[in-house]
């Protein structure tokens, strides 16, 4: 299951299940509780069946009421640490369940911490203002005394919505172990840093499929955001044809000494499949540009008009501009002359400064353009949305309303957008973390991806998505001391595990 919920979403699924009378909310609390179960005696198979359960007063602290009585039906001892009573109807069910079978203890000793399991049943998804130090310092007791931590729904302390910490008087240092949601992962899971402090992560089905299902295919479905997932292999493979089946892009390149970035992108648009590349550089640039290319063919473009000229050409499908481009009155014109032609379009590093400095440039922008702003490229394309609570999510799905564009916001936690939502999120964390992205000319590849996608017929926000996914599995695939240059050579090999 692909889809990463909001808080409110999740909230609104069960809420009709229940009131249709298909569940009750105390049948979903056990489902809950017995999932946790189920995962952290997976996960951790030679525990030492001791837990500690920290409950909170909401539906939240409910679900460690449920997983305590379980695991003491299953012979495990159990401490149960509950500093305010229960305020929901389930919770106070289920806390009345368990007072049959054990005690709540209203003070918490550390002590007991140490050799058991932790879990983390204070707040979760219902968090509504910062998180006192009394609750997260258990946790921080429970680091402490190293005692793995299991996360019910989200570590307490991290907002569901935004991934951000909320908190009184400072935060944890690392963050769960294991964090167990339920039917669907949230928001607060793969926006950082939230992303970032949530574990091994797990999603237990508590039988939601088809509400769930339903929220994507209603109106608010444009904006339920998915996780960017592995390609479809007839997407990216090629069957017998002319090159030109496969596209031409153009990627626009800087001056003499300023051609680094376009090459990589250039490269990275030839390994994806475009049939043609062609590198348009400044006649001065041709000789550098030609003694590190081959593959790639070179053209001539000293000017705006050198490249309407080059579009004259119908066989040309894409355009990528801005890595390594520049910042003066050529530079501006060429892109204005690139957005006038209307192709598919990625615009990325110095293209994107050019259009935040000109209100005529931003408004050439049209459905067919992928934005890939880092994060200062963002704050200086929309200020506005830079000083505001939302999330990052949010602030991406009005950028690409605003500009009409789809917009691509980089990062560990990659958020792409199109004008009418239909945001996608790629979480390099976990099992896809790749710090080593963090080097020069990693996103001059990236646009170099998309703008080979769009050359070959792939829809813009399709194109943005499997381009990122390519990107960072090629950095996974190719592990520690990667550089720019290693990322166009390793396309080959990803693409054949995929069996494209």
């Amino acid at each position: 299951m692909t889809e990463i919920l909001s808080s409110a979403q999740m909230r609104a699924i069960e809420a009709a299940q229940i009131e249709s009378g298909a569940v009750s909310g105390l049948e979903l609390m056990e489902r809950a509780g017995r999932g946790v179960v189920d995962s952290l005696r997976a996960h951790w198979p030679d525990s030492p069946l001791r837990a500690v359960i920290l409950c909170g007063p909401g539906n939240n602290g409910g679900d460690g009421y449920v997983v305590a009585r379980m695991l003491t039906e299953l012979g495990w001892k159990v401490r149960l640490w509950a500093p305010i009573a229960p305020t929901t109807p389930d919770a106070v069910a289920n806390a009345q369940r368990w007072a049959a079978l054990g005690r709540t203890e209203a003070e918490l000793d550390p002590a007991c911490l140490s050799g058991s399991l932790v879990v983390d049943a204070l707040f979760g998804t219902g968090l509504t203002r910062p998180v006192g130090a009394q609750f997260w310092k258990a946790l921080e007791f429970a680091q402490q005394a190293k005692a793995p931590i299991v996360a019910i729904d989200i570590l307490s302390g991290i907002c569901a919505d935004t991934g951000q910490i909320r908190s009184e008087g400072g935060y944890l240092s690392r963050g769960a172990d294991l964090t167990i949601t339920f039917q669907a992962a949230k928001l607060g899971h793969v926006l950082l840093p939230g992303g970032a402090m949530t574990g091994a992560l797990r999603i237990v089905d508590i039988g939601l499929e088809e509400p769930l299902g339903d929220l994507c295919r209603g109106p608010s479905g444009a904006h339920v955001a998915h996780a960017v997932a592995r390609p479809p292999v007839a997407q990216l493979a090629k069957q017998s044809g002319h090159k030109f089946d496969y596209g031409h892009a153009l990627v626009l390149s800087g001056g003499v000494g300023r051609g680094g970035g376009a090459r990589l992108a250039a490269r990275a648009a030839l390994r994806i499949g475009a049939g043609l590349v062609t590198l348009c550089c400044p006649p001065a640039a041709l000789i550098e540009n030609a003694a590190r290319l081959d593959a790639v063919m070179l053209r001539r473009v000293a000017d705006a008009g050198a490249l309407v000229r080059a579009l004259d050409d119908p066989r040309v499908t894409a355009l990528c501009i801005g890595p390594g481009l520049g910042l003066g009155a050529r530079e501006s014109a060429l892109v204005a002359a690139a957005l006038h032609s209307k192709r598919p379009i990625v615009l990325d590093a110095d293209a994107l400064t050019l259009i935040a400095q000109d209100r005529g440039l931003r408004a050439l922008v049209h459905e067919a353009c992928v934005l890939t702003p880092h994060a200062g490229e963002f704050a200086r394309l929309w200020p506005e949305l830079g000083h505001t609570s939302l999330s990052k999510l949010d602030a991406t799905l009005r950028a690409a309303e605003d500009i009409g564009g789809v917009v691509l916001l980089k990062g560990a936690d990659t958020v792409i957008a199109r004008p009418d939502g239909f945001p996608k999120i790629h979480a390099a964390l976990r099992e896809r973390a790749v710090p080593w992205l963090a080097t020069a000319g990693a996103g001059d590849v990236l646009a170099g991806l998309i703008t080979g996608l769009l050359a070959r017929g792939i829809p813009p926000s399709e194109a943005a998505s499997i381009g990122t996914w390519l990107h960072a599995e090629a950095a996974c695939l190719f592990g520690p001391g990667l550089v720019a240059d290693d990322l166009p050579d390793i396309v080959p090999d990803v693409l054949r595990r995929l069996g494209a």
